[in-house]
């Protein structure tokens, strides 16, 4: 499965009102570890069906990366029936992502 836009339009739909775990990327677009992490999420999502996986632009939906605490970027966030589940930060292994869904 491919990696999801998420965005302030579709974020309660997409996220907030999915049956199964979301990973939720919050990256920008000038951020160097953001990028080094791109490949890494792509990898994920084309790996796990039991998860949906997404990017958040946090330059274009400020709002959602500021309701959720997001002061560093990569910032990771696995929601759970809408709910935060897991939060970590920072660039990491694919091993440390896939921890963070289990």
């Amino acid at each position: 499965m491919a990696v999801l836009k998420i965005t302030t339009e579709n974020f309660e739909q997409e996220v907030l009102q999915c049956e199964k775990p979301v990973l939720v990327d919050f990256y920008a677009d000038w951020c160097g570890p953001c990028k080094m992490m791109a490949p890494i999420i792509e990898e994920i999502a084309g790996e796990v069906t039991d998860v949906k996986v997404g990017k958040l632009n946090i330059d274009e939906n400020m709002e959602i990366a500021q309701k959720y605490g997001v002061m560093s970027i990569p910032t990771f966030i696995v929601f759970k029936n809408g709910e935060v589940s897991k939060k970590d930060l920072g660039a990491k292994p694919k091993s440390a992502v896939l921890e963070l869904l289990k």
